[in-house]
């Protein structure tokens, strides 16, 4: 059925299909779900996973309300990831192809772009971070810092540029090897990378006199504190941050599930992977980090630069391991989606390969030193923000696919310029408008987060509705998806028999 499949859709002159697109063979299904349950554990034990829990540790909450925001945000993320996932294990479709069913062939370059676009953006942030480890591991050799004088324009040093090109380098010869060698890659490091976590715990309780004085470090926001009495304000936006950083992989998640052997193996891997590593990884980070206010006298929320500060040989090879670590990570988490995202805008001329080098120029146009110049700006900015932008998105992907088709797919129509996935013109207008209403509430609010001056006098209730960006994007636009297909008799009429 597969090969019957590619012949009449890889055939010549269809622009809409090329062979990375095409749904996956039964040869190709080979991921278990101990793969994936590697994939995401390297994939999670990463600098960016880090310092979400260190960066609300530096915002003011308490080791325990920092865990529970991380863990809670990773519980709920996990359930679009599950239901989106599971359209590509049952048909074989990446994101990019799957997006058609709902936004039509034509229409779905936009959720597609969207993506591609925030992808590119932690693309940029993976290779920076790397970049600096890279830096540090040099500084460290050679006993001086070689962040040298800054570049005009940058606000980066010559050091840090260079270092981010040399990263940005090494990174392009993964491009060609595929999905099969990230699997790999994840594989084996993964339980590497727990080990240097455990190192640094270990050297922050000897440092600290144990995990006591950690765990009675007070929050801010305790009676008395800086913040006492906005808890409940700040943490449901904390943990609207947390579920925004997976906002990416939620919705190309059938990139990697369309490789599975069954449901079942894509299912327990995620579930296994997901939420208790990332728990884990927040409970070393807020140890650390809480432990270098003891010993610093203010928090370190950047792991990098903790390690520029300890010296020694453990640093070394923990610096090594990082830029490993950020290698596989990076490709995995943000350049299989955006590769084949743009694969899919046009797939005649873009193949998967021309994706990724794509990806790779424009994670360093965005220039990813100015998304983490602080705490607020990654969490509250950055992470917010484009939840606000891809919680539509998911809305519309679960309620099209489980509310509408009952989770099933004419695979050959996502193919088809004249399928039933048409709508008008290649665009499901009913798609497009959810996702405009879904987004527009957040956007006043996201623009007072970014520090725009025409934006200052924007308060409640913009404001709030923004604190919840994601959840409030995908609730409106799928409500809006839902009703507009049923009105307009769209539902039915690209419904599979």
């Amino acid at each position: 059925m597969d090969q019957q499949l590619d012949k009449k859709t890889g055939q010549a002159g269809n622009t809409l299909w090329n062979p990375d697109l095409a749904p996956t063979t039964a040869a190709q299904r080979t991921w278990r779900a101990r793969h994936y349950a590697a994939l995401w554990l390297g994939m999670v034990i990463a600098v960016p996973a880090y310092m979400l829990a260190a960066g609300l540790i530096e915002q003011g909450m308490s080791a325990g309300q920092a865990v529970w925001a991380v863990l809670l945000g990773n519980v709920i993320v996990l359930i679009p990831m599950l239901l989106i996932g599971h359209a590509g294990a049952k048909w074989g479709v990446p994101y990019a192809v799957l997006a058609r069913a709902s936004f039509g062939w034509r229409g779905a370059r936009a959720p597609a772009l969207a993506r591609a676009i925030v992808a590119c953006g932690w693309y940029g942030i993976q290779t920076w971070i790397g970049g600096g480890a890279l830096l540090t591991l040099l500084g460290v050799m050679v006993g001086k810092s070689l962040v040298g004088p800054m570049v005009p324009g940058l606000g980066i040093g010559v050091g840090q540029l260079l270092s981010f090109a040399a990263f940005w380098a090494i990174q392009l010869l993964f491009v060609t090897k595929g999905l099969e060698t990230v699997r790999k890659l994840e594989t084996w490091t993964a339980p590497v990378k727990i080990v240097v976590c455990g190192l640094l715990v270990w050297w922050a309780l000897s440092k600290a006199g144990g995990l006591g004085p950690i765990l009675h470090e007070p929050s801010a926001y305790d009676a008395g504190g800086a913040k006492a009495g906005r808890f409940w304000k700040d943490f449901g936006p904390a943990v609207t941050a947390m579920t925004g950083y997976w906002a990416t992989l939620a919705l190309n998640i059938p990139d990697f599930t369309r490789f599975a052997r069954s449901q079942k193996d894509q299912i327990v891997g995620q579930v296994v992977g997901l939420p208790g590593p990332m728990a884990l990884l927040a409970t070393m980070s807020v140890i650390v980090t809480s432990a270098t206010v003891l010993i610093y006298g203010k928090p370190v929320w950047d792991p990098v630069a903790l390690a520029g500060n300890i010296g020694g040989i453990g640093v070394l090879v923990g610096l090594l391991i990082i830029s490993l670590d950020t290698v596989s990570c990076n490709i995995a988490a943000n350049l299989v989606g955006p590769a084949y995202d743009f694969s899919a805008l046009w797939p005649k001329r873009i193949s998967y390969r021309t994706g990724g080098y794509i990806t790779a120029a424009i994670g360093v146009m965005i220039m990813p030193w100015k998304l983490l110049e602080s705490t607020q700006g990654y969490i509250f900015v950055w992470l917010t923000g484009y939840g606000a932008l891809l919680g539509p998105v998911a809305g519309i992907l679960i309620a099209d696919y489980w509310l509408l088709r009952r989770a099933r797919l004419d695979v050959e129509a996502l193919y088809d310029r004249a399928g039933r996935y048409t709508y008008f013109k290649g665009w499901n207008l009913a798609a497009v408008a959810a996702f405009a209403i879904g987004v527009a509430p957040n956007l006043p609010g996201f623009l007072k987060a970014a520090g725009l001056q025409a934006a200052a006098g924007i308060g409640a209730p913009w404001t709030r509705l923004y604190d919840y960006a994601w959840f409030v994007g995908a609730g409106i636009a799928a409500g809006v998806y839902v009703a507009a297909m049923r009105a307009g008799g769209g539902a039915k009429a690209s419904a599979v028999g």
